[in-house]
């Protein structure tokens, strides 16, 4: 069989497909489950900065009520806190490090580099492999200009990189006025990996009511062309691992996407409508690809239909259709 071996974020993983942050991956019950399935490795569903920093000032308010003098009786005072969810999440990772033997992936939702950025030394001492985080912010707010918007990724990468040694990960949208230059300056940090892109929440409008709702919440199988645009013109480009993520929802796109240049794959939704018989699926999608083209190792052809492998480079930047509309029969 061809060896679908890869490395990502300096892990060493026996396939590319990895479960992406989703309440797949909330449980040990359910991490079990998923390596057993063929996952070569999980991240575990987002911890949000909002947790983090709540929790924290709520136990601090505690100590001071209760005449607690020093800062150090604090990690005593949580020890006795059942429903903190910062605790729990580390008791999470530590329980799974001792039933899984893929990489174990924590992960941190966040928007500011203020107040919580002390709980990734936590993961990490925790046992966690590697810290994903996950950052969108829409640039929505009229008094906040790129730079300052952009200023904020940087900011979080340089505190937390600086108190960790484990890999970091940012998973991240296209939401950028200068993607490309923004991811390679990101990969020229201490970081180790890029996630292309994440999965955020869509408004939608219930007409009958007159309230906002939610939009689909899972991807779709076409959700995967933003990815591997940027993916393709990316390899090559930037000092760090990719990683794909939203719309992998069968092993062909899987193939595409390693062609584009991804280290690994993040699923999730497939996983969810389909169960986790997907992951096997995909793998063996992949495997049977390979043998069929003579390829042994995933390493003969990641990227080669990347931007820079490509004899038509231009039709990654092409955003009009107007070439492929015309001929478009219904």
């Amino acid at each position: 069989m061809p060896n679908l071996n890869t490395s990502y974020l300096g892990l060493n993983l026996k396939n590319p497909v990895i479960v992406a942050s989703s309440g797949l991956t909330d449980s040990v019950s359910n991490l079990v489950a998923l390596e057993q399935a063929g996952a070569a490795a999980v991240v575990l569903k987002s911890l949000f900065e909002e947790e983090i920093v709540t929790e924290m000032e709520a136990n601090l308010k505690k100590m001071a009520s209760e005449s607690f003098l020093y800062p150090e009786t604090l990690e005593f005072y949580e020890d006795h806190e059942e429903e903190n969810s910062s605790l729990k999440y580390l008791s999470l990772i530590r329980e799974a490090k001792s039933k899984l033997s893929i990489p174990v992936i924590a992960s941190i939702n966040c928007v500011t580099a203020d107040h919580w950025t002390f709980f990734p030394k936590q993961i990490e001492d925790a046992g966690a492999d590697a810290l994903e985080l996950n950052i969108f912010l829409l640039p929505s707010d009229f008094k906040r200009d790129k730079t300052t918007n952009e200023q904020i990724y940087f900011d979080i990468i340089e505190k937390v990189t600086k108190l960790i040694k484990i890999p970091v990960a940012i998973k991240l949208s296209s939401y950028f006025s200068d993607l490309a230059m923004t991811l390679q300056k990101m990969s020229q940090t201490k970081i180790a990996g890029l996630v292309l892109f994440n999965k955020y929440y869509n408004p939608d409008f219930d007409i009958h009511k007159m309230v906002v709702t939610s939009g689909k919440v899972l991807s779709s199988p076409d959700d995967f062309h933003n990815s591997l645009r940027w993916i393709s013109i990316m390899s090559g480009r930037v000092d760090c691992d990719l990683a794909a993520s939203t719309g992998i929802h069968d092993g062909e796109t899987a193939i595409k996407l390693l062609l584009a240049g991804a280290n690994a794959l993040e699923i999730a939704s497939v996983i969810y409508q389909n169960g986790n018989v997907q992951i096997q699926k995909i793998i063996e999608t992949i495997q049977s690809w390979m043998n069929a083209k003579g390829f042994e190792k995933m390493d003969e052809f990641r990227g080669k239909m990347s931007q820079s492998d490509s004899k038509n480079p231009a039709a990654y930047e092409r955003v009009q259709f107007m070439k492929y509309f015309r001929g478009y029969q219904k």
